[in-house]
This record gives C-alpha cells, sequence and structure tokens, in this order.
C-alpha cells in the first residue's frame, strides 16, 4: 500500500477547484492518464478510470483512494472498459451517471500504438491501432454526449500525438491521432450549442515508467529524443496534466476546437527519422528536358 506521501500533489490550480464534479479518464491508472487522475483527485473531483486490464486498474483506484485526505470530496473508481467495444462503452457511461448523477468532464487517454514502418503494417495491426485511438475516442464521445452532455454541456479533453509534420515510424497511430484533431474541430462547432468544449493535448516525449517500458525493446526513445527538443530535457507527465486540468477548467472557458502541444519546442524543430543518401527523386527542368528533347533518336 503507498504511503499519502506517494500520491501527494501540488496543482497550480486553486484547492477545491473541481469540488462536485465528475470526470472519466480512460487509461487513467498508468503514465499520463495516473498523472491526470491524481491532480483531479487533489481539485476535488470524482474520477472515474476505465481501461482493459481490470485488476492494474482496480490497484490503481485502490492505491489513490487510500491516499485521499480525510474531508475531500474527492472520489476514485475503477470500471473495466475496452473502448474498442461500443456496449462496454455504454455501460461506462451509463454506470457513471447512474452512479454520481452527473458527467462533467471526459478524458480520452485511452490508446496505444507500436512502432513499425508501414512497408511492414499489417492491416491487422493498422485496425487495431485505428480501432483503439479514433473508433475508442469516437465511442467516448459519443455515449458521454448521450449519457449526460447533450442536455447538461460539458468539456472533452483528448490526448493526441504531434502530427504537423507526420510521424514516420509510428504513421498508423498519427493517422488515428489527426482523426482524432479533426473530430475535435468538427464536434467543437456540432455541440457548441450544447454547452460542451472539445479540446485536444498533444505531448511531446513524455518519459514515465509505464512508457519506458513500453517501448523497451526499441531502445532508449527518450535520451534519442532529447537532441530534437529545444528544452533538451523530456517532459514530466505533471506538465501534460497541468495542461489538461487548463482545459478542463474556467480559465478555458472560451478556448474549444484547439490544441495544445505540450512538447519543448519539439513539434517547432525536426522530425527525427534518417533518411539516406539517394538519387531517386530527380528535377524537374526545362532545359534537361528539352536537351533530351533534342537528343538524336536512334534508328530502330
Amino acid at each position: 500500500m503507498a504511503s499519502s506521501k506517494d500520491l501527494r500533489v501540488r496543482s497550480v490550480f486553486k484547492p477545491g477547484l473541481f469540488e462536485g464534479k465528475v470526470a472519466v479518464v480512460t487509461g487513467g491508472g498508468t503514465g499520463i492518464g495516473l498523472a491526470i487522475t491524481k491532480e483531479l483527485l487533489s481539485l476535488g473531483c470524482k474520477v472515474v478510470i476505465a481501461s482493459r486490464k481490470k485488476d492494474r486498474l482496480q490497484a490503481a483506484a485502490d492505491q489513490m483512494a487510500a491516499c485521499i485526505p480525510p474531508g475531500s470530496t474527492a472520489q476514485v473508481k475503477a470500471i473495466p472498459c475496452n473502448i474498442r467495444k461500443e456496449d462496454e462503452v455504454k455501460n461506462l457511461m451509463s454506470s457513471v451517471v447512474s452512479e454520481f448523477g452527473r458527467l462533467d468532464f471526459l478524458v480520452n487517454n485511452g490508446g496505444g500504438q507500436f512502432q513499425s514502418p508501414v512497408s511492414m503494417l499489417s492491416l491487422k495491426g493498422w485496425n487495431a491501432v485505428v480501432d483503439t485511438n479514433l473508433n475508442g475516442t469516437f465511442l467516448c464521445l459519443r455515449e458521454a454526449y448521450n449519457a449526460w452532455m447533450a442536455e447538461n454541456g460539458g468539456a472533452v479533453v483528448n490526448i493526441i500525438l504531434l502530427i504537423s509534420k507526420g510521424r514516420p515510424g509510428i504513421a498508423h497511430s498519427a493517422a488515428a491521432r489527426a482523426g482524432i484533431d479533426n473530430l475535435s474541430k468538427s464536434l467543437a462547432v456540432e455541440w457548441a450549442s450544447n454547452g460542451i468544449r472539445i479540446n485536444n493535448v498533444a505531448p511531446g516525449s513524455i518519459y514515465s515508467v509505464t512508457a519506458a517500458e513500453n517501448y523497451k525493446d526499441i531502445g532508449d526513445v527518450f535520451s534519442h529524443a532529447i537532441p530534437f527538443t529545444p528544452a533538451k530535457r523530456n517532459g514530466t507527465t505533471e506538465e501534460v496534466s497541468a495542461a489538461v486540468t487548463f482545459l478542463l477548467s474556467p480559465a478555458a472557458a472560451f478556448i474549444t476546437g484547439e490544441t495544445i502541444k505540450v512538447d519543448g519546442g519539439w513539434d517547432l524543430f525536426q522530425v527525427p527519422w534518417e533518411i539516406p543518401e539517394h538519387d531517386r527523386m530527380p528535377a524537374y527542368n526545362w532545359e534537361k528536358i528539352i536537351e533530351e528533347e533534342d537528343k538524336p533518336k536512334a534508328k530502330l
């Protein structure tokens, strides 16, 4: 069992900011999702965390629940949910509203990917990543809307990727997250009259124990990212959580359909993908074309 020191949070936001509010955080038991959950709890929010792995999810919820200080309005509950499964997502959102009587915030953090160049990517692998990241986010958005937000409003934050320069090596995930980005812009307009704000956070290289474990087979991706980051370091999960908390808060009441990059300047710099020397993209040049046309033609 963790001590209260293990899960203490020092949010930059006002204590009690989210008292009386209820949030769903998918993937809320590990990594970035865990940091988001802990910060929301520290601000008095009731948080339901959801993911496929029941035992790990419940262990995270139990650990955080044991560290909520006496007198706090915060509460954490684990509901297993595979966001690819429509019936499970419907059950998640309806269960939250049934138990807590409301659903103010949705943080779509659940998802994942694996490294693979497109030339070696199977259709099964492509579909798995798109189904989880794009379709799973769509289902959570739609069911949160149907269960509560259509009539009562709310705020949504989707965790996506830095995608402005493409993402060679994880193109399947980048394509799915680009879909989320555009979906967010569309719904920011469609659902504005429902009082729903939808924004995204795009993290750069964010170190966590969970992420390090997930990517250990392909080398030290975190050290590799530092030369491509103007801040010359990796980010922390707390820095992503602070951006998410801001977008959920009243301070962002006039912000919707936008993406905040938490990347230390990574997206302004360059894509970490080595391109070998080659001559496979010849230039378009009129003089050379004319020279070729003027050359004597060989007689057959």
